[in-house]
């Protein structure tokens, strides 16, 4: 409660406050709302008499966002000001909470505040989440409320827990924590039982194994560690000081210079630990390449939040897409009612927004998660009239951010980077003539009015000149053959195929399509025949160095998992470098026939040692997982691979295995590696219990950590995996 008291925000949200919780225009109901003990929770019920609560972890919340800034604020805008609206949004898929203060001060204490809490929790180290976990089971399991756990309350967490153990061990752990043998276990003894009950058998093995009195690591000790396991090469004593200083606990091993066990299962699970390379999630690579060089982490469809029918067509799929760090978004365009175009998934049920208001949501968020430039593709069904006033809010709406003309006003010979298009939005659509025409001001309106559609129906529209002026170096053009491109196409113009299209071409000519991807830009998309907005698999398309590979960015799966895992590393930017045999001309590299390269394979070696808290799928009474671990390989075709390990019988707390996996990697630069945690089940389909995928190259050999991911790609802590992994040269 001490965070409370020092702060005035945190306590008048502890006191409680009205607000309206704000469903549509017509659905305002007042809710009482406060902040619990925990400062985790916030409870909030109807001012009606036994009515239930309901509650949500602060955890749970990514964003405050303060005024009129979602979709249901602003069609009360003129009813409410914006300083007494926010909106809480939520990880995942999770709808947003609107609401309404009756003060702008009272607004302002609740946005700090909730700012404020999750600020705290994401500053807090590896251990102390433990803890906070730890109290977290200890108040659900504590029916009572009397703080205090008998032997029945903690049989029941264990089941909560997704722990199986047998009565005997439980008693014995329970007794042994009971230190002042009162029969129930306090606060302290029971983050004492549950350290007890979380030994790390597996990692005090490594310890020992390395330690000379079993007892500490000296300086020395951690050295060989480092060299010898995680194969640490260079400033391996400077590395070794850092780590102590950093996660040794004690004082005085840190002063001694030397690490306690508790220490080093500190540094094992903290960041340094991880299986991910942290010198690659942040920017790493060199961004003054040509656009066409980069994988860009593209969205189909992206007003859609659901189906491609019925689904409900929203600003919110562009704001969730672009702080995922999605550089390419999409809008379908159709005259809409009094001269304002609109924006749905044509010929269908979705519902419609307008075209200015998704223009002004990309104002507002389209260099919030990264700075380098948000390509708008542009799919226009308006008449000319309506494709003025589409260029008027473009023109408006985003200022200088939009780009116009080309960079330094000369024309240019090749696409600019990343890096000259800093905070710019780059229009993709058709254009009148091209931009050799535009430089010299010679489209006459007459002649060019007309353009051939670039998809399939090849159907005449007439292009308003405005429209055609925003458009740069993204000219959407029909592909007709790799031959004629090679001979015609310009560098800013850029074709889109269907998934099947695009397999067909890879299949047949391969390294053709690698080669006109090192010149420009292509894009893929989903087949019309998606209506439920399920994916495509993105590898098969970046194999062949497709740049702009378009998902349904609302839709979890296995799909989105590799685009995650692709566009994690390189300070999460939406850009990745393609590798190095892809830029050059002169490589002919094939997806298909990788070995005519001269390509040295990798054997990758994983040993998957244990699990660590793993979470319940069933929420079923007394279901408990049988846990496996299976690694996919996502590459070229001769590097896909998959393996399992053995399933453990009923233990998600701290299942071992102990099973090695081994692969070869053919084209380690486009491999990713998708590590799969499922749910035994000899009757059915094994059910998912979390991911983690990462691109090959940002591996760290030795004893690493795998952090989980949910469905959606949101954090579960605790939940980990514990590997050793190891890559060789196969001669």
């Amino acid at each position: 409660l001490e965070c409370i008291q020092a702060d005035d925000d945190l306590k008048s949200m502890f006191v409680g406050t009205v607000m309206r919780k704000i469903k549509s225009r017509t659905w305002k109901k007042q809710r009482y709302f406060r902040l619990q003990e925990d400062c985790m929770t916030i409870w909030y019920k109807s001012k009606k008499a036994g009515n239930t609560h309901s509650t949500f972890s602060v955890g749970d919340v990514e964003a405050v966002r303060e005024g009129h800034q979602s979709e249901v604020l602003l069609s009360i805008a003129d009813e409410f000001p914006p300083d007494r609206c926010f909106t809480l949004v939520f990880r995942g898929r999770r709808g947003n909470l609107d609401l309404v203060a009756e003060s702008a001060g009272e607004a302002q204490s609740w946005i700090k505040g909730i700012r404020k809490l999750i600020d705290n929790l994401e500053n807090m180290g590896q251990r102390e989440k433990l803890d906070q976990w730890i109290c977290d089971w200890f108040k659900k399991a504590d029916k009572n409320r009397d703080g205090q756990m008998n032997f029945k309350e903690v049989q029941d967490l264990l089941k909560m827990m997704n722990v199986d153990m047998n009565e005997h061990h439980a008693l014995r752990l329970f007794t042994t924590a009971d230190k002042s043998q009162s029969g129930t276990l306090e606060d302290d003894e029971f983050v004492l039982f549950y350290k007890m009950l979380t030994q790390r058998e597996d990692v005090l093995r490594v310890f020992q194994e390395y330690s000379g009195d079993g007892q500490k690591l000296t300086l020395q000790d951690l050295k060989d560690f480092l060299r010898e396991e995680q194969l640490r090469e260079d400033g391996v004593q400077q590395y070794a000081l850092k780590l102590i200083e950093r996660y040794e606990p004690s004082d005085t091993a840190r002063m001694l210079q030397v690490m306690t066990f508790d220490g080093f299962l500190m540094y094992l699970t903290s960041p340094e630990g991880s299986i991910f390379n942290p010198t690659m999630v942040e920017l790493y690579q060199d961004m003054t390449q040509p656009l066409c060089h980069y994988f860009i982490s593209s969205s189909h469809n992206t007003y859609l939040l659901e189906d491609q029918i019925r689904g409900h067509s929203s600003v919110e799929g562009y704001i969730r897409a672009l702080k995922r760090g999605c550089r390419c978004v999409e809008v379908d365009c159709w005259d809409g009612p009094n001269e304002e175009p609109i924006v749905y998934h044509g010929h269908t049920f979705t519902s419609k927004i307008f075209f200015k208001d998704v223009v002004t949501v990309l104002g507002n968020y389209a260099f919030k998660a990264s700075q380098y430039p948000v390509i708008l593709s542009i799919e226009n069904h308006c008449s000319v009239e309506q494709q003025k006033v589409m260029a008027q809010h473009l023109t408006q709406i985003l200022g200088d951010k939009l780009l116009k003309t080309p960079l330094h006003g000369k024309f240019p010979i090749g696409l600019p980077s990343p890096e000259d298009l800093k905070g710019k939005i780059l229009l993709k659509g058709k254009k009148i003539g091209g931009l050799e025409d535009s430089m010299n001001g010679v489209v006459d309106d007459s002649l060019m009015g007309e353009v051939s559609d670039e998809e399939e129906t090849k159907s005449k529209q007439s292009l308003s000149k405005e429209l055609s002026d925003c458009v740069v170096y993204c000219k959407s053009v029909h592909f007709s053959s790799f031959k004629h491109s090679q001979i015609h196409s310009k560098f800013y113009e850029i074709s889109s195929f269907t998934e099947s299209k695009a397999r067909k071409h890879i299949r047949e000519a391969g390294a053709e399509f690698v080669l006109h991807n090192a010149r420009q830009l292509s894009r893929v998309y989903p087949s019309g025949l998606r209506t439920d907005s399920s994916n495509f698999n993105p590898q098969d398309m970046w194999n062949a160095g497709c740049q702009i590979v378009a998902l349904n960015f609302q839709t979890a799966g296995v799909e989105m998992d590799l685009n995650d895992g692709l566009f994690c590393q390189n300070g999460h930017c939406g850009y990745v470098l393609k590798p190095a045999f892809m830029r050059n001309i002169d490589e002919r590299f094939d997806p298909e026939n990788p070995q005519n390269g001269g390509y040295k394979p990798l054997s990758l070696s994983i040993q998957v040692i244990s699990g660590q808290q793993l979470p319940k799928v069933n929420i079923k009474e007394g279901s408990i997982i049988d846990p496996l671990v299976r690694v996919e390989i996502h590459g070229v075709p001769l590097d896909q691979a998959k393996q399992e390990t053995r399933y453990i019988d009923n233990n998600g707390f701290n299942p071992v295995w102990y099973d090695t996996l081994q692969f070869t990697i053919h084209v380690p630069e486009l491999a990713l590696v998708r590590f799969v945690v499922e749910d035994y089940d000899k009757t059915s389909k094994n059910d998912f219990v979390g991911q983690f995928t990462l691109p090959f190259t940002c591996i760290q050999p030795g004893y690493r950590h795998i952090h989980l991911l949910s469905k959606d790609g949101t954090s579960i802590p605790p939940s980990s995996l514990f590997v050793h992994v190891r890559i060789t040269k196969l001669t």
